[in-house]
């Protein structure tokens, strides 16, 4: 399986990056900063002691449906009314904020990331100018390129999402947005998965989610996103089946 030149050039500047940069991820230190690491500690001993006393975890309710990286968010008004949390923190939305909180693990062992709705709006506005095209043009999609197999990048031009650019939570590089062949927007990862994985070395299990490495290495989660693969020495992400 062979990518599109764009996404060889993509890959290939991650190795550059990383050595101008001289840290993985920048953008923990930019976005994330203090607030979070300390929202996310309050939060994650609140939790804890709630799931302790209580015997279940303070989530709200989602459907099968719901992306696992959107699912289980926090109920962060009843940690704050029960006691188990002093005050909501000024980073999360409900405190007017830019970050849902979320609980991963939460079957085995329950931890607190973070979910930015800043990525989130803005795929919700590509997704929007990426329908609207489709309803005005036949049920066509605006196709640029083929990047990955069954996922195209977007003619931004004939979307008008030309002014929709998307920072990485992870890296502060520029990210694509991709679709499928439904029209369905993601963010495409690629860039930090590869970084994330060069750090990370080692051998890569053919069947293992590679987002998995973007969990362990930030508090953030890749919102938005498709499982990525180890194929042919490279992260490719897969289209709903």
């Amino acid at each position: 399986m062979k990518l599109k030149a764009g996404a060889k050039l993509l890959l290939g500047m991650v190795s550059l990056a990383l050595t101008l940069s001289g840290c993985l991820y920048p953008g923990d230190e930019k976005r994330a900063s203090v607030n979070y690491r300390e929202s996310v500690k309050r939060i994650q001993a609140a939790v804890d002691d709630y799931q302790q006393e209580e015997g279940v975890l303070p989530i709200l309710n989602a459907d099968e449906t719901t992306p696992r990286y959107e699912k289980f968010r926090i109920d962060l008004g009843k940690l704050n009314n029960k006691g188990y949390l002093d005050d909501i923190p000024a980073t999360a939305f409900e405190q007017g904020g830019s970050a849902y909180f979320l609980i991963l693990n939460e079957e085995i062992d329950p931890v607190v990331k973070v979910m930015d709705l800043v990525t989130v709006q803005k795929v919700n506005d590509v997704q929007r100018q990426v329908n609207r095209y489709k309803s005005a043009h036949g049920g066509n999609l605006p196709v640029l390129d083929e990047l990955y197999p069954g996922l195209y990048t977007i003619d931004h031009k004939q979307a008008g999402t030309s002014s929709i650019t998307l920072t990485s939570v992870y890296s502060g590089q520029v990210l694509d947005f991709i679709m499928d062949k439904d029209g369905t927007v993601y963010v495409d990862y690629v860039f930090d998965i590869m970084a994330a994985v060069d750090k990370k070395g080692g051998e890569h299990d053919k069947n293992q989610d590679l987002r998995l490495d973007l969990e362990e290495a930030s508090y953030y989660v890749p919102v938005k996103s498709l499982p990525y693969l180890w194929i042919n020495n490279q992260p490719i992400p897969q289209p709903p089946s």
